[in-house]
């Protein structure tokens, strides 16, 4: 057994179906390893795959049990659900950042905990399932590593676009206008945005990131889970 094999060998434990190894271990390869590999297969097929089969295992089970929901309301859920943050972090769950295929310069850059690439990772070994065992076995991985973020879909639609959803909410409860003040420190190519969100004339929330935009929507999450609370 080669060292790949033996290093997802815990993996395929976990998915607890025989996947193909070979599949696997191209749902694992980054295309800035293949690349660096003389062009060995990498996840990107198996990503677009497993993107297919998430979206409709989603889908479907949200229809079913969501039958008071609008399409626009279903279509929030779904996007929360499948978004970035929650695969990223269905990915943690299985290990998959420790056994990733990556180049140089995405292993320095800390690639093995970026949420892209987490989440890339998830689609293409639900893909890399659907093709190894069948259709069952990726609807069972979905409904183990997914499904549990439906557990409160109040929340997931709110957190899916912090930004628009707590300007839908202070309209609602007619606390005033959502504004935001951002400022920023360091130089160009480490700059740190720092942003207060403030809910008509109250300062809710403050938040830091990498970008203007990473700043703002963090602080806007903040926000959203305090508004959210129960006054007593």
């Amino acid at each position: 057994m080669d060292s790949t094999a033996f290093s997802i060998q815990p993996l395929i434990e976990r998915l607890g179906v025989p996947v193909d190894l070979q599949l696997l271990t191209q749902a694992l390869t980054h295309r800035s390893y293949a690349y660096e590999h003389g062009g060995t297969p990498n996840s990107e097929r198996l990503e677009f795959l497993g993107d297919s089969v998430l979206g409709f295992v989603v889908t479907e089970h949200i229809y079913r049990t969501l039958p008071d929901l609008s399409e626009g309301e279903l279509t929030k859920v779904k996007n929360s659900v499948v978004s970035e943050k929650a695969l990223s972090v269905a990915a943690k769950e299985l290990g998959l950042g420790q056994v990733l295929l990556l180049g140089k310069g995405e292993e320095l850059t800390g690639g093995r905990n970026k949420p892209s690439l987490l989440c890339d990772a998830f689609e293409a070994v639900l893909g890399a399932v659907l093709l190894s065992v069948g259709f069952e076995a990726a609807h069972a991985m979905v409904e183990r590593f997914v499904f549990p973020f439906l557990s409160d879909p109040d929340a997931l639609r709110f957190h899916s676009d912090p930004k628009t959803s707590i300007q839908e909410l202070a309209l609602a409860k007619s606390l005033g206008a959502v504004r935001y003040e951002v400022t920023h420190e360091g130089p160009d190519h480490n700059r740190v945005f720092h942003a207060v969100i403030f809910v008509g004339e109250v300062a809710q929330a403050e938040a830091d990131g990498k970008t203007k935009k990473a700043a703002e929507t963090a602080a806007a999450e903040i926000a959203l889970t305090e508004l959210r609370k129960p006054r007593n």
